[in-house]
């Protein structure tokens, strides 16, 4: 993870990685991992569950090792990520650099809209996308005979 050339921008590094998963598993976050046949991990996607935002959870990270991108991984995990995610949020957001027009396209190609950028919200001199998109309908299904 620290290794990513997309994370080495933010200046982590293996111990602020460790540290950081080690606060999110702790704080109830959902880490689903990819592991290739080999027994090498391929892949990961963090998702916080926060429901802020009208029901949004936050989808903190998707990475996929070098060695293994462009063989559907990342859509894989993106689609465990909001199955896992469904039960308790009715959408997922997330951000991605704006001069990083691949993981634009990747999250487009999966039904997330762009609705603006942030300038230098997690480290100044980086740009974020912010990308939604909806996991289930707005509202639910009222018992019969109950009103609002």
């Amino acid at each position: 993870m620290a290794a990513s050339p997309l994370l080495t921008r933010y200046g982590t590094t293996r111990r602020g990685a460790l540290g950081v998963l080690a606060r999110g598993r702790a704080a109830g976050d959902r880490l689903l991992v990819a592991v290739a046949r080999d027994g090498t991990l391929a892949g990961m996607v963090w998702v916080l569950p926060s429901r802020i935002l009208t029901g949004a959870a936050y989808l903190r990270l998707l990475l996929v090792a070098e060695n293994r991108q462009r063989a559907g991984i990342g859509a894989r995990l993106l689609a465990a990520a909001e199955t896992a995610t469904r039960r308790v949020a009715n959408h997922l957001v997330l951000l991605a650099t704006t001069d990083n027009a691949g993981a634009r396209r990747f999250y487009a190609r999966h039904g997330y809209r762009h609705v603006g950028d942030l300038p230098g919200v997690a480290r100044a001199g980086l740009d974020e996308a912010l990308y939604w998109k909806t996991l289930r309908p707005h509202g639910r299904r009222l018992p019969d005979g109950v009103r609002l």
